[in-house]
């Protein structure tokens, strides 16, 4: 996977059961690929017991100093187990080619960058929004023993029985609404996100329901609409607790539109975590949640998935309405 001149690093990690991760036995490669200004992460899941291998890479190999979109930041902000202070990387901003109706912060999966997806949201074919792709803080991540990558909080297992960086969550949560804190108050605001992004995103819409972080600090911002690609829905332990503690909390979930989709082949974050955070949300008072399957679809997006957040962004934020 390197390129010419490139610099191969590898190191192997070996987790030490079901016990610790919730699931087999495997080994960890990771290889980074320097190249001038790329960073290429690939992590290549040997699973002893069956012998098969996923991979969770970045969706583009894309220089992380570079960008054509206006808007890039940096910033930082305390967060992750240890209380240490993270610095978030670049922030890509993708303007609307029409009126300025809605503002969305899309978040990145576990090893990327906000660069890849900015690409990406550029192409669809929703002219009224502003896309804010931020990067993630590079941190130590421990499903990979230890070893840094960009990551919106640390994370033992991409499901929703994994262990709750709650700090590291409600740090991230923060950040992002401090992006979207300078909108126009007239401009419509959502957060969307794929993978452990997925799931910061949905952390946010149970704050913005709740009123509050996890840390008690006031949420400071007017959602309109969450959507999650490929995620899960972290501390699904205590969010009943937290929708019952007051009924804003209850008419805001009951009122907040929210978008899952989720492949049925997904080897990274099984499909079974995408019916179970459905399960969760709904029975805690998100009734407006749609859960939308793709058959054979696995730990990556498609452009029939990218048309379906399309129509149902445009449905929900009045979007069909205003070209």
């Amino acid at each position: 996977m390197g390129k010419p001149g490139s610099v191969i690093v590898s190191s192997t990690w070996h987790t030490r059961g079901p016990s610790e991760v919730g699931m087999p036995s495997r080994d960890w490669e990771a290889q980074i690929c320097l190249h001038d200004a790329h960073i290429e992460l690939v992590v290549v899941l040997q699973l002893r017991q069956c012998g098969a291998y996923g991979r969770v890479k970045p969706v583009t190999d894309q220089p992380l100093g570079c960008s054509r979109f206006l808007g890039m930041t940096e910033s930082s902000a305390e967060g992750g187990r240890g209380g240490r202070r993270v610095e978030h990387g670049r922030t890509y901003v993708v303007r609307p080619k029409g009126r300025h109706l809605a503002t969305i912060v899309w978040l990145h999966g576990l090893g990327d960058n906000g660069a890849s997806w900015s690409q990406l949201l550029d192409s669809l074919s929703l002219p009224n929004i502003k896309w804010i792709c931020p990067t993630a803080a590079t941190r130590p991540v421990t499903a990979f023993g230890g070893f840094p990558c960009t990551a919106w909080f640390d994370v033992e297992d991409t499901s929703v029985d994994g262990r709750d960086d709650i700090e590291g969550l409600d740090a991230s949560a923060v950040h992002i609404a401090n992006l979207l804190s300078s909108e126009p108050s007239d401009v419509k605001l959502g957060i969307g996100g794929f993978s452990m992004g997925g799931a910061a995103a949905l952390h946010s819409a149970a704050s913005y329901a709740h009123s509050k972080f996890a840390s008690g600090i006031p949420y400071p911002i007017t959602l309109s609409a969450v959507i999650s690609l490929s995620g899960w829905l972290p501390c699904s332990r205590t969010l009943r607790s937290k929708m019952e503690s007051s009924h804003m909390s209850a008419r805001r979930a009951a009122s907040f539109p929210i978008l899952l989709t989720h492949g049925r082949a997904d080897e990274v974050v099984s499909y079974r975590n995408a019916e179970r955070s459905a399960d969760t949300l709904r029975s805690t008072g998100f009734l407006h949640l749609n859960l939308k399957p793709y058959n054979g679809l696995g730990h990556y997006t498609i452009p029939e998935e990218m048309d379906d957040v399309g129509k149902w962004l445009s449905s929900r934020l009045g979007l069909d309405r205003s070209r």
